[in-house]
Formats: C-alpha cells, sequence, structure tokens
C-alpha cells in the first residue's frame, strides 16, 4: 500500500476527524480518491461528446424550419 501526504487547512482536517471518528480513514480518503476520478473521467467524457456532437454538426445538412416541423409533425403520426 501507497503512503500519499497532503496538506490541507487545520479546520478541514478537524471537521473530517470529528465526522469520521472511529472510522479507517484511509479507507475513506481512498474511496473519495476513486470517486473524484471517477467524476473527472465523466467529464472528459462529457467534453469529448460535446466536441463530437459540435464537429459532426458542421457536416450535418442544413433544412429550413418549416422542413424540420413538417418531419417531426409526420414522426408524431
Amino acid at each position: 500500500m501507497s503512503t500519499v501526504n497532503f496538506s490541507v487547512p487545520e479546520n478541514v482536517k478537524q471537521t473530517f476527524n470529528a465526522v469520521f471518528e472511529g472510522q479507517n480513514k484511509s479507507a475513506i480518503i481512498a474511496e473519495l480518491m476513486l470517486e473524484a476520478v471517477e467524476r473527472e473521467e465523466r467529464k472528459q467524457r462529457s467534453r469529448e461528446a460535446y466536441k463530437n456532437i459540435v464537429a459532426r454538426r458542421k457536416h450535418a445538412p442544413k433544412i429550413t424550419e418549416n422542413k424540420f416541423r413538417t418531419a417531426r409533425a409526420a414522426g408524431r403520426s
């Protein structure tokens, strides 16, 4: 197992220790770190998806609003 050292404000440390008193703090920190990694990976996937959508829109066929409304109405029937 690895050791990681981080500096945090004293009030954060005190609050963390109070809230998680009697619990395995190393396990809690490890779980929080994994959640942060997963959250960042989701953000990156979201940004990539957005970039892909914007790139594809540049090559999408252009239609008039009237054609769009007609197609939408036909799809609802």
